[in-house]
């Protein structure tokens, strides 16, 4: 058993690395004062699959809790499948998102504005930085994580000094900054986060998606480097978005013509000519 399994079964979770389209799942067994939870949810096209792996993972043991980082649509797209299955089970969401998801506030959810799926899901309590949950045998740190999304949370484990940082902080990568494709600032409260990041000191990091990770120093030193240049350069910002919404999509539908996905760029509110420009002879594109 590696050092990040051990210190896992102490803690009484396990973590189901997915591929894209879907964020990790990290799913926690009951414990003494908590039931058995699953942090983020995935995406809806593989909803099915996550009910199926957090059920291998739970055995017998009914889901009690789901709790989401953040309520991008490959974060939160297994919920209503979740809820589906386990009716009991309860919801958290981060306390910014609160009111959104009770109304279904399709213009403050991201959901319609990037054209991807996440079914009506119900909420039931708010998470707020500073809580401290129970999840599996431990109380867990809330801590806020704005810059991919302005409403993010992360959750840290002080004793064993694990993070589920969601897409805060990924080992070789830097998620989009939404908030600067819609002309609001996101770039300093990205440099924010991963400063409060570097004082919690984690031991080890459960990112939103790749595997877990122990060289947090230099994960956080690249994704500064990143932000910085983006900050010089918000053009290329902007075009690292493009192509990874583009993989998204693609990545969803499989295949379609030239003509097709440059209608669906145009069309697109977060990709379209309302928020920036993509020429499409541009060799980026």
């Amino acid at each position: 058993m590696s050092g990040a399994d051990q210190v896992f079964a102490q803690l009484g979770l396990r973590v189901l690395e997915r591929g894209w389209l879907s964020s990790n799942n990290i799913v926690f067994s009951n414990g003494p004062r908590a039931p058995a939870a699953v942090v983020d949810t995935g995406y809806a096209t593989h909803a099915e699959q996550t009910v199926a792996l957090v059920r291998q993972a739970l055995g017998t043991a009914p889901l009690g809790l789901i709790v989401n980082t953040h309520l991008h649509s490959d974060h939160c797209g297994g919920n209503a499948a979740l809820q589906a299955a386990w009716p009991e089970a309860v919801t958290w969401v981060p306390v910014e998102c609160w009111s959104a998801v009770s109304g279904w506030d399709d213009n403050r959810l991201t959901f319609a504005s990037t054209d991807q799926r996440c079914d009506r899901f119900q909420v039931d309590e708010p998470l707020s930085p500073g809580d401290e949950p129970w999840l599996g045998d431990r109380p867990w740190q809330v801590h806020a994580a704005p810059g991919h999304d302005p409403t993010a949370l992360m959750f840290f484990e002080p004793q064993g000094r694990v993070l589920i940082s969601g897409d805060a902080l990924w080992e070789r990568r830097l998620a989009i900054i939404f908030p600067e494709l819609v002309g609001e600032p996101g770039f300093e409260a990205c440099l924010q986060t991963l400063d409060a990041i570097e004082r919690l000191a984690p031991a080890l990091v459960i990112p939103g998606h790749g595997a877990p990770f122990t060289d947090v120093a230099a994960a956080l030193a690249a994704s500064r480097m990143r932000v910085e240049a983006f900050q010089q350069d918000p053009g290329r910002h902007a075009r690292h978005a493009v192509r990874a919404l583009v993989m998204f999509h693609m990545l969803e539908i499989g295949q379609c013509e030239r003509t097709a996905l440059r209608s669906w760029l145009r069309s697109t509110p977060i990709t379209g000519p309302s928020s920036f420009r993509v020429e499409p002879n541009s060799q980026n594109h």
